[in-house]
């Protein structure tokens, strides 16, 4: 991922109001939208369930089997947490949401042990 970062001042408005997550975790959702956007026939509204389906889809194509490993170090372990992390961007104007839109329509898009924890070629169930 090349190196991104919030414009200054940014970051410390997000620490003010949310400290659970790493500075990448916030960048990476972004990247996450622009990545989802980039497969749609045109621009839009991305909903809850879609913008975290892209989160996975990215941190599984980014960062293969350590993907879980790698959000989890940014304090991501459930698609609920990408939801606070989208809303704390919302009130700070980072991000727009309609008046639809819901931190609960995060909840249990995915299981992250069933998203990033799969059988791979090399794992034990495959050996025997």
């Amino acid at each position: 991922m090349p190196e991104i970062a919030f414009r200054e001042g940014i970051w410390d408005q997000i620490r003010a109001r949310e400290t659970r997550f790493h500075e990448h975790a916030y960048l990476f959702v972004l990247a996450a939208l622009e990545f989802h956007q980039t497969r749609l026939t045109e621009r839009r509204h991305v909903d809850g369930r879609e913008l975290a389906s892209a989160v996975r889809d990215l941190a599984l194509e980014r960062f293969g089997v350590t993907a879980r490993l790698v959000l989890e170090h940014w304090g991501v372990g459930c698609t609920e947490d990408i939801g606070d992390i989208v809303f704390t961007m919302v009130e700070l104007g980072l991000l727009m949401s309609q008046p639809s839109d819901s931190r609960r329509d995060f909840e249990r898009v995915f299981d992250f042990d069933t998203a990033f924890d799969g059988t791979y070629p090399w794992s034990a169930a495959h050996l025997s």
